[in-house]
């Protein structure tokens, strides 16, 4: 029996509204693999043409305030809006970087006549936003960054390295930390740069990406080096030296997810499994079942967390440590589910799909490449293990785990 939460007229009045504008504006053909997700920035030209109507109908950028260009929907009409998305089976396409991370801090940091002109090109696609601010030397430490700014006249001229950057192939703008004060303590002297990725004829604008092939044969991350790439003064969020604050609020939305809606990927996963199980005649062998049922009980837990966190979004409490939890949580199952997945297919699962001898291509399958995929999502966005250690001492009040750089000799 499916547990349902009355999450008030408001909500029912847009869950209302966005099951009559899908059922009459559904387009008619299949969305290519990762469809499903809800992040995409661009694509296929289906892809592409379903932004555009998405736009055209006022469906991006919906949790920004309305004297922005959004809706100012709360947190409980965006979980809404994704979880009607995904039951339709489209592709819910946002803004990116630029509508998740850089929009609102824009919208908290910026002076009006930033706000006039960053955000309306975020909300028509006009600037993809790529992030700048992981580097060899500065990932979990990223107040320890090394890029240089230099104030040359009315600009900002920018050298350094920054490594794991994501979709930057596919963007034009990227929002990059860099030290403007190389005397100041840690957090201090850091600048919040927005800088165009490209010069008006095109050329690269002091920037080189060199794509870090990853095991399932894609290159979503790039390496990249910076050179003298140039952004006026007024490109500069919160102020010069000042943006370790603007890039709280930056790491603030990067790390809210989709709880609400976790479940529902997973949920078509777990027939995916089953009808896997059926084709090969195994699905009656007890084994194969306890997995099975296994794989239902997590699916389950997941989606009972999400209305557990809608419920609360509805009552209007902030959601603190339990986002670790269920960052946890579904990071540690898609990564044994995907290889359980792998393993269901026997000998058949190492054979790649439709690649020619000696092509330098590397398409995986389905289960391949939930497998690859997800080694890494115990990773990014913070580890299991630091997620456990969030749980320790913010919900469970143990006290904070030793640290060697700080244990007595």
């Amino acid at each position: 029996m499916v547990m349902e939460i009355d999450l008030g007229p408001r909500a029912r009045a847009f869950r209302d509204e966005l099951r009559g504008w899908l059922e009459a504006n559904r387009p008619d053909y299949d969305f290519p693999p990762g469809g499903e997700r809800s992040m995409i920035l661009s694509g296929s030209p289906e892809v592409t043409a379903w932004a555009e109507k998405m736009h055209e109908a006022g469906y991006m950028c919906v949790g920004w305030p309305e004297e922005y260009g959004g809706r100012g929907l709360s947190a409980v009409e965006v979980a809404v809006m994704n979880e009607e998305f995904a039951r339709a089976d489209v592709p819910r396409v946002t803004r990116g970087m630029g509508e998740s991370l850089v929009g609102p801090s824009i919208i908290a940091h910026g002076t009006p006549e930033q706000k006039a002109y960053f955000l309306p090109r975020i909300i028509d696609g006009t600037d993809r936003y790529c992030q700048g601010f992981s580097e060899p030397d500065a990932g979990s430490d990223l107040a320890s960054l090394r890029t240089r700014g230099v104030v040359d006249g009315d600009e900002i001229v920018i050298t350094g390295q920054k490594v794991w950057t994501s979709g930057a192939t596919g963007c034009n703008t990227i929002f990059i930390l860099c030290r403007t004060d190389p005397d100041a303590s840690k957090h201090k002297g850091i600048s919040y740069v927005i800088a165009p990725m490209t010069l008006p004829d095109g050329s690269p604008n002091g920037i080189e990406l060199r794509p870090i092939r990853q095991i399932n044969g894609a290159s979503g991350f790039t390496e990249t080096f910076v050179s003298g790439m140039r952004a006026p003064l007024f490109n500069v969020i919160g102020g010069l030296n000042d943006g370790w604050r603007v890039t709280m609020t930056t790491l603030g939305n990067e790390r809210g997810g989709h709880a609400t809606t976790q479940h529902l990927p997973f949920e078509k996963q777990f027939w995916k499994l089953v009808e896997e199980a059926r084709r090969r005649g195994v699905v009656t062998d007890p084994l194969v079942r306890q997995k099975l049922a296994w794989s239902y009980t997590h699916t389950e837990i997941l989606r009972y967390q999400g209305l557990r966190t809608m419920a609360e979004l509805a009552a209007g409490k902030e959601i603190g440590p339990q986002v670790s939890l269920n960052k946890m949580f579904w990071s540690e199952y898609a990564r044994d589910v995907g290889s359980w997945g792998l393993h269901l297919r026997g000998a058949d699962g190492m054979i790649r799909p439709g690649v020619p001898d000696g092509s330098d291509d590397y398409d995986v399958d389905y289960w391949q490449e939930e497998f690859f995929r997800h080694r890494g999502s115990v990773i990014w966005g913070g580890t299991a293990e630091v997620q456990r250690n969030i749980a320790a001492e913010r919900v469970l009040g143990m006290p904070k785990e030793p640290r060697l750089d700080k244990a007595p000799r």
